[in-house]
């Protein structure tokens, strides 16, 4: 394998672990401490082995969390506020912009990010108790703008049905994201909210190559099951929109104008795509991830991407880190634009109801962290 990528530090370690999407388990830009695959119980590992890691089953640790809600005030983000129920995310897919943030957890953006999953048990009562606040203002507020708050531990724990249950007690408008099919099961609660201009969904489709789709979102449904969710989502009455993020050159870019199409087809109205971001540590994971799955395609995904942001794997600023600069950036924005009038695919997002929201009388008090 090759050394850390300019994006942040590479694992060095080789190993495919069945069912994640990491190679490797770095530790974070603030560890004081390093966790790595135990040989013992993955057994003879060889480089790029596909081996099970015992060490590595799922746990889920809860949290208590004070505050709730987070403000966004960044201009290429289309939300001033949003809610994640949980830290980390099962689906392991090895893009993820939010595998850094586990490095504050002294836990490593690797495989901690996809194993140690940090549930919020109190967000359900947080919200109400600040919807009641008497500053408080209405805007849509993004449900799974981090991590996503349908993620397999969701079928049990149901934190995030339990903050729609309040969003639509209380006629507060809603923005779900996910590419879960687990949201399907919300469609009762969803449904009604979207009759009264409360509730809208965004799936995400990166490729529709069910093998592609395995080694780089591991424990995500498969593209079949998201195409089915958006035409579930849309069967209910919810507006529904495709998000073909991320593209990433040489890899799945390829694919855009299918995933648009078939997304369509299946009931979406709106569509965006965005190009892979790969903050902080996420380059040298990614870079490892690529040369073990990818190694004879891993140069020219990497070349176009310092091609894309003037040199390096990420340029952080805004409208340039979602986007890219260069030749090959304008092509893909080309590309999508032309996709997206050939379609059909409406201009603008679903406008929501910000007028009907009502204050709770008082504050939720019933949460418990253990319960």
């Amino acid at each position: 394998m090759s050394g850390p990528a300019d994006g942040g530090a590479g694992s060095g370690l080789g190993v495919i672990i069945r069912g994640r999407g990491a190679v490797g388990n770095p530790p974070g830009r603030y560890a004081f401490r390093r966790v790595e695959v135990d040989a013992d119980s993955a057994g003879t590992i060889a480089d790029g082995d596909v081996v099970d890691a015992p060490s590595f089953a799922t746990t889920v640790t809860a949290e208590a969390t004070r505050r709730i809600l987070t403000r966004n005030d960044s201009p290429d983000i289309p939300f001033d506020a949003s809610i994640n129920p949980y830290r980390g995310c099962e689906h392991g897919c090895i893009y993820c912009f939010a595998r850094p943030t586990h490095s504050w957890l002294d836990l490593s953006p690797g495989l901690d990010f996809e194993s140690k999953i940090v549930s919020k048990p109190l967000a359900p009562d947080l919200l109400r108790r600040e919807l009641a606040r008497q500053g408080y203002r209405p805007s849509p507020l993004a449900l799974g703008a981090n991590t996503d708050p349908w993620q397999p531990v969701e079928a049990g724990l149901r934190l995030t049905r339990q903050i729609v249950e309040v969003l639509a007690e209380h006629d507060h408008p809603v923005v779900a994201v996910t590419k879960s099919a687990l949201i399907v099961r919300d469609v009762d609660l969803l449904g009604p909210m979207a009759e009264r201009r409360l509730a809208a969904a965004y799936v995400s489709i990166t490729t529709l190559d069910p093998a592609l789709a395995r080694s780089m979102e591991p424990r995500a449904p498969a593209p079949h099951r998201r195409l089915a969710t958006i035409r579930a989502l849309a069967d209910a009455g919810v507006p529904v929109g495709v998000l073909a993020s991320p593209m990433i050159p040489a890899l799945n870019e390829s694919e855009l104008e299918s995933i648009l199409g078939a997304a369509r087809e299946a009931g979406a109205t709106t569509a965006s795509f965005s190009l892979v971001r790969l903050p902080h540590e996420l380059g040298g994971l990614f870079e490892d991830w690529l040369r073990e799955h990818y190694p004879h395609r891993a140069e020219r995904v990497l070349g176009r991407l310092r091609e894309m942001h003037g040199g390096r794997l990420y340029d952080p600023r805004f409208g340039h880190r979602m986007r890219g600069q260069g030749p090959y950036a304008d092509a893909l924005r080309r590309r999508f634009d032309i996709a997206r009038r050939r379609l059909g695919f409406d201009a603008e997002r679903p406008a929501l109801d910000v007028s009907r929201f009502r204050r709770p009388r008082t504050p939720g008090t019933q949460g418990r962290l253990f319960g």
